[in-house]
């Protein structure tokens, strides 16, 4: 049975080491870049209404301690604001391409999908469409927005779903390569 417990930044920070493992399961991430991706995650949680959620696995046993469970997804999010990088790239773009009203009406009160990631030996079978469903839940912004490869994946095919729309695609973030899609959607989810 898979259940979800809601951390903030310390929780959060606690299990470090769990996150960036599942992150690099599910992303595969060059080596060199593992680093660099735990500093952004940790620095994260420090972002203001920051929000985790862990899904985790939990077994017939009795109850076991929060640090005894295996935690095979999380997802994490936050308010975004100027003065973050994501936030400000992202803006600049929108502003660019769909002209400052339209980019203000996404990004000017958004709740920023961060990071969605489940193990690979437990994708499939609905856990992250949950976890974005209770990440979103009760929030107060009038939109959620996220970035994603922009390839046919499963995560592209997830988003759509759920009524997430593409803002960007074809993106490249500064000193980047990949192509990315920037897309959003109302809250709240239905």
């Amino acid at each position: 049975m898979i259940e979800f417990r809601g951390v903030g930044p310390a929780g959060f920070t606690e299990r470090l080491e769990t996150v960036i493992s599942i992150y690099t399961a599910a992303m595969n991430p060059p080596a060199d870049q593992i680093a660099g991706r735990k500093t952004i995650m940790r620095n994260h949680g420090t972002y203001p209404y920051f929000r985790c959620y862990f899904a985790e696995l939990r077994d017939s046993s009795p109850q076991l301690p929060t640090s005894e469970r295996q935690i095979v997804g999380f997802a994490y999010g936050f308010r975004g604001v100027p003065g973050q990088w994501w936030h400000d790239v992202v803006l600049r773009a929108l502003q660019d391409e769909l002209g400052p009203e339209a980019a203000n009406a996404w990004l000017g009160f958004a709740f920023e999908l961060a990071e969605i990631h489940v193990h690979p030996d437990y994708q499939g079978k609905g856990i992250g469409r949950a976890m974005i469903r209770t990440l979103c839940a009760g929030r107060p912004e009038r939109s959620a927005v996220l970035s994603t490869h922009d390839q046919p994946t499963a995560a592209r095919h997830l988003y759509a779903s759920m009524g997430f729309t593409d803002l960007l695609t074809k993106f490249v973030f500064p000193g980047g390569y990949e192509e990315y899609a920037i897309a959003g959607r109302p809250l709240p989810l239905p």
